[in-house]
């Protein structure tokens, strides 16, 4: 199934006791045995999983010879809040390859964080490829390319350089298909599409140790530095410190997933690219698989506000 056929609603948001809007999606939920426990929804749509990709591409880095620290693996994987901490590290990775951010071809951008944001704004700074969420992937990838003696030019972005010949061959590997379709992500780098419940058995793969050891320094980096990850109010960080030994990645317009090393996964897609029912409805995944709590569900609540004060929520209606 592809379309809006494969699609249902996953949550609803109210606003003052009324309901103002239903957001519709696909979630896949795997069990300790690899096998579907829940689905809403077609488990087979194609999607790009957009940032939610990144942990199998540094999978692949590490296999092609990336060796960093863990904490500089974790932003490999990130989609970082670009705060000082953030950028040190990304200079970091650049700096052992023998590199600086000029070697950066990603888009160049502002930090997500706000506080950060003003702090460069302040500073007469402006976008830069460094302060790009995605700019640990980056330096990650032209390192490993310095590692191997490839062209760390912008060729690097080409999906027929050894690097993202690479990356394709391990994500057709962790997910058990071939990508459906290539695009471009909004970093520049290749955008691999594939179904939903392939991200799951590729997170699932990561998590339990099938991907080998370059899998297993992924896990151990990302569960180990979530604040590495997202930042320390973001709901994929949050995630990660209140459920133990859970990964998790989420991916711009409205992907998540997420596993746990005795195989237990997540991924889902909100239809229209909103990210704003993702941590709902990965809540009531979770909860689903026993794993929820009081405390992680205060932590991603989504308040609805109206003139300062919480009028609403977004809920999930999955079961």
């Amino acid at each position: 199934m592809s379309g809006p056929e494969a699609f249902v609603p996953v949550a609803i948001t109210s606003r003052s006791g009324l309901d103002e809007s239903v957001h519709f999606g696909a979630l896949v939920v795997l069990g300790a045995d690899g096998s579907i426990d829940h689905a809403a929804g077609d488990p087979e749509v194609v999607v790009y999983p957009r940032s939610s990709n990144k942990p199998m591409q540094a999978v692949a880095m590490v296999a092609a010879g990336l060796d960093v620290e863990p904490d500089l693996l974790a932003l490999v994987c990130a989609s970082h809040d670009g705060t000082e901490a953030h950028l040190a590290a990304a200079r970091r990775i650049l700096a052992g390859a023998g590199l600086d951010e000029r070697s950066l071809a990603n888009t160049a951008s502002w930090p997500l964080d706000e506080h950060a944001q003003h702090e460069a704004i302040r500073a007469g700074g402006r976008p830069t490829p460094l302060q790009m969420n995605c700019s640990g992937k980056h330096s990650g990838m032209v390192a490993t390319c310095v590692r191997r003696g490839w062209a760390h030019d912008d060729s690097y972005l080409h999906t027929d350089h050894p690097l993202q010949m690479a990356i394709t061959r391990t994500i057709t590997e962790l997910t058990g298909e071939r990508p459906a379709h290539v695009g471009v992500d909004g970093c520049g780098a290749p955008a691999h599409a594939f179904s939903l419940i392939g991200l799951a058995r590729a997170f699932r793969s990561i998590a339990t140790g099938a991907a080998g050891t370059a899998g297993d320094r992924v896990y151990a980096a990302m569960t180990g530095h979530p604040t590495m990850v997202g930042g320390q109010h973001r709901d994929v960080t949050r995630f990660m410190q209140l459920v133990p030994g859970l990964m998790a990645k989420d991916g711009a317009d409205g992907v998540f997933a997420a596993a746990m090393p005795d195989g237990r996964a997540i991924a889902l897609k909100i239809a229209d690219g909103g990210d704003r029912a993702r941590p709902p409805v990965m809540l009531a995944a979770l909860d689903r698989l026993g794993l929820a709590s009081d405390e992680l569900a205060a932590a991603v609540a989504q308040p609805i506000r109206g003139h300062g004060r919480t009028v609403g929520e977004v809920r999930a209606v999955v079961s």
